[in-house]
């Protein structure tokens, strides 16, 4: 498991667009939400689409991992999902936002978690004024979140800084790989070949 945080404006997005682009090994974590579907979206390949009673009763039996409100929406990860994929060998990637991710982190300790930063804060109000009309209002409570948000960096695993988009996305390829070679995922796979026959 990659669990991916990373505030507005830090082209987490595009880095984990192109990183599953180019390591077939990847899947892309779904999650559910009480939103209606936008045009492009297909339920049970961006999100699993459910009506708020639904989201309701898998929150009361327990099966969401996670979950928070937003824009009078609801979004979470359903442990079930997350057990079969795992489960299937998949290796997933989350794209999960700080509070997410420290559940995450308590109910998966051995998933490795990563924080994607803009080279400064100077970068995130440069990037967010380039996506278009933005109230001064709405900027500046982006700006607080984002800075709130960078609190959380020091219990990540990783730091990527996305100075240069190429740069940022090797380095994002070469925690994922790493990653796969942690003790406690290979040695259990490869142990029986080297132990003496009696």
């Amino acid at each position: 498991m990659f669990v991916v945080s990373g505030s507005s404006g830090s082209g987490k997005t595009s880095l984990l667009q192109a990183l599953l682009a180019t390591d077939s090994r990847l899947s892309f974590s779904i999650s559910y939400t009480t939103r209606k579907p936008r045009p492009e979206e297909v339920h049970g390949q961006h999100y699993f689409f459910v009506s708020p009673e639904e989201f309701q009763r898998l929150l009361r039996e327990g099966r969401m991992v996670e979950w928070v409100q937003q824009f009078g929406y609801y979004y979470g990860t359903s442990k079930d999902w997350i057990d079969q994929a795992l489960s299937q060998e998949q290796d997933l990637v989350f794209d999960i936002e700080v509070h997410g991710a420290r559940e995450l982190k308590r109910l998966y300790p051995h998933a490795t978690f990563i924080f994607i930063v803009p080279p400064s804060l100077a970068a995130v109000e440069h990037r967010l004024r380039q996506r278009g009309a933005i109230a001064e209002a709405e900027l500046a409570d982006r700006l607080r979140q984002t800075q709130q948000e960078w609190q959380e960096v020091e219990w990540y695993d990783y730091l990527v800084v996305n100075d240069d988009f190429s740069e940022a996305l090797s380095r994002l390829a070469a925690i994922v790989k790493a990653s796969r070679c942690r003790t406690p995922f290979i040695w259990p796979q490869i142990k029986s070949r080297f132990q003496l026959r009696s």
